[in-house]
């Protein structure tokens, strides 16, 4: 696979990892293992991070949905949208928000509330007063982190803080 033959997606403003500008390069993957429409789970020693390649061209984010950290490699992607396994939010990786808000309701980014919800052909669940009620409601959906990515000799490569540069620790 040429090196012009994978695009890499823009980071939405804002939306860089902390320290990720300045970050040593981290070798994560060939590019001949990435397909368009796939995503990917690379392990770098704490961190797990996500590739996925949409139409809008590779993106490495977090792999951990921005509501409860599930990992988003075992959603699915359908274009530059990826639903998270875990509470049925979908997340747009083009822009880095949520195209629709996980089923325990929550916060978003700005502080907007967003009242709990079932998905249609399942029975409502209550929403019982209590602290796990209270938890729900002040649960914030974070802003995704996007590490700035390069191809060099066939490898798609992150800037990743807080790591020397080189091989993964682990896929």
């Amino acid at each position: 696979m040429s090196q012009a033959a994978v695009p890499l997606a823009a980071i939405p403003s804002g939306l860089h990892a902390p320290g990720s500008q300045k970050a040593p390069w981290f070798r994560l993957v060939p590019t001949t293992d990435l397909a368009a429409g796939s995503m990917i789970r690379v392990t770098i020693g704490d961190l797990d991070v996500l590739v996925a390649y949409t139409p809008g061209g590779l993106v490495a984010v977090d792999d951990r949905c921005p509501h409860m950290a599930a990992p988003l490699s075992l959603g699915v992607l359908d274009g530059c949208v990826v639903a998270c396994p875990l509470h049925a939010g979908r997340f747009d990786l083009s822009t880095g928000t949520a195209v629709q808000m996980p089923t325990t309701g929550g916060l978003g980014p700005d502080g907007t509330y967003y009242p709990t919800w079932t998905p249609g052909g399942r029975e409502a669940k209550p929403d019982v007063p209590g602290t796990k009620a209270e938890a729900r409601r002040l649960t914030r959906i974070r802003r995704m982190r996007y590490y700035p990515l390069q191809i060099v000799d066939g490898w798609l490569e992150a800037r990743i803080p807080g790591h020397e540069g080189g091989a993964p620790g682990g896929t």
